[in-house]
């Protein structure tokens, strides 16, 4: 009977140690696959077009999304942009009932997000630099960029997106139209 309960509990002890080492790896393997994989949004926008390239992530913009977890009340655009090439404007035309944009570097980690509250008359202008280029742009202001909002990020690449409140079907055409007409362009300083 001895034997029977200690073979029992050598074997509890074994199946228990495989249970937790199994999780273990599992949660390890699992939050290695972004830094492995090769279909993160980096890459997905990559295929989709170049550096400063407005690219819409909804699917109402025609094909399949670029990204497939897109909120239904919402339309998305996004641009990949380099700011050793120089600092990016994002630019973005008329009103929309909420709008928000989020830098993310990219590996996917988003920098700084802000939205329609945060800017001057709910207008998208922002410009998004490098901190030794803010140091220069405060040394001598464009006119062009008062009312623009700064985001210092230490990054050297990273992507931008775009989102806006559909809130019912009469809203569809001037949110896409918003989207559409947006720019992600490289400023000359």
């Amino acid at each position: 009977m001895r034997n029977v309960l200690a073979a029992l509990r050598r074997l509890f002890h074994a199946v228990l140690l495989g249970v937790v080492g199994a999780g273990i790896v599992h949660i390890v393997v699992l939050l290695l696959v972004p830094e492995f994989s090769e279909r993160d949004a980096w890459s997905r926008l990559s295929m989709a077009s170049d550096l400063y390239r407005m690219n819409r992530l909804d699917a109402e913009a025609g094909g399949a999304p670029v990204v497939k977890s897109v909120d239904p009340l919402f339309y998305a655009t996004a641009c990949r942009f380099d700011l050793e090439e120089g600092m990016v404007r994002i630019k973005a035309p008329g009103n929309v009932p909420f709008w928000s944009v989020s830098v993310y570097d990219r590996n996917g980690h988003n920098i700084y997000s802000f939205n329609d509250h945060t800017a001057t008359d709910g207008k998208l202008d922002a410009v998004v630099l490098t901190p030794a280029q803010m140091i220069d742009v405060r040394k001598d202001l464009p006119e062009d960029l008062q009312g623009a909002i700064f985001v210092e990020a230490p990054i050297d690449e990273g992507i931008f997106v775009i989102r806006t409140f559909v809130p019912d079907d009469s809203w569809k055409p001037i949110v896409s139209r918003f989207l559409d007409q947006s720019s992600c362009e490289l400023q000359d300083f």
